[in-house]
């Protein structure tokens, strides 16, 4: 069973793409280096990445690695669905010659996740149009990833249209269950305060991709009360590894291998680096994997 389980860990660790000043004196070849040391075989994509991918591909074969997944901006309630589709359709052909078969797409066009407003209070909620424009687009995307061998997954995150329980339910009956998965982010939901075990085993089916992320929940509390912008409460700590901070991820990884999940785990935790060496977490969430899940 466990065989099926692939285990990742995304680049934000070592640096931030949405705050660059956050390792950006970490160059991309000591990240790479760093998760093969730590003991995973794949990666995400970030911006330090080189875009040709014989020149990632070199590099990745070098230390063991392949990429599994990189996030893609859609601005389908912004932007006309040719111009989304033209930008996805390059991000798809990047990541196949990099050997993913996994696209992240999470909806950007009225998000919040990098602006200097309360993550809670200034939250964004779709018009029904928004709605529509939103499922019906990514549907028309995930048909294009799915005539490329790929599968497209919806990121829910903090600060977008797509962040409760009630907006993920809402977003899954209105997108197609063969062209539409959804990337299960534990940190995301536990940050907005759903239930995210409820969600896990109620579309543990059209769960195609799963970020680990744990949450410190006192600086969740902090960032609630204090008004914080979601890169304030990210600067604070509010996420980090598992084996690290509040949340117990024995249950997560029981219920997905006994539903026989396929895929990638990823580790995703953006901290600051200087503060959370990367290399340690990452030794760290390797080392709680394989106690907590034998992987």
């Amino acid at each position: 069973m466990e065989k099926n389980i692939r285990l990742a860990i995304a680049p934000i660790g070592w640096t931030n793409d949405d705050m660059p000043e956050l390792g950006g004196e970490i160059p991309f070849e000591q990240c790479v280096s760093e998760m093969a040391l730590a003991g995973f075989e794949g990666s995400e994509v970030g911006n330090k990445y080189p875009r040709d991918p014989e020149v990632l591909n070199k590099a990745l074969k070098l230390r063991g690695l392949t990429i599994c997944n990189a996030w893609f901006s859609s601005f389908l309630t912004t932007k006309p669905l040719k111009e989304v589709e033209r930008d996805f359709v390059q991000q798809c052909d990047f990541l196949y010659a990099v050997g993913a078969r996994v696209i992240g797409a999470a909806e950007q066009g009225n998000s919040i996740q990098g602006k200097p407003l309360p993550i809670f209070d200034a939250k964004p909620r779709f018009t029904k149009d928004e709605w529509k424009r939103v499922t019906e687009g990514l549907n028309h995307l995930g048909a294009i990833a799915k005539q490329k061998g790929m599968r497209l997954v919806y990121h829910h995150h903090m600060g977008t249209g797509v962040q409760t329980t009630e907006e993920i339910d809402r977003f899954m009956e209105m997108t197609d269950p063969d062209l539409v998965g959804l990337l299960y982010d534990t940190g995301h939901l536990v940050f907005s305060g759903e239930d995210h075990l409820a969600v896990l085993k109620k579309y543990l089916k059209r769960i195609w991709h799963v970020h680990l992320k744990n949450v410190r929940f006192d600086v969740v509390e902090r960032a609630k009360r204090e008004k914080w912008s979601f890169l304030q409460a990210v600067r604070n700590g509010a996420f980090t590894v598992p084996g690290d901070g509040g949340l117990d991820f024995a249950p997560v990884f029981e219920i997905l291998k006994n539903a026989g999940y396929k895929g990638w785990w990823v580790v995703e935790a953006e901290q600051d680096p200087a503060l959370a060496n990367p290399l340690e977490y990452a030794i760290k969430a390797r080392q709680y994997i394989r106690e907590k899940a034998g992987i």
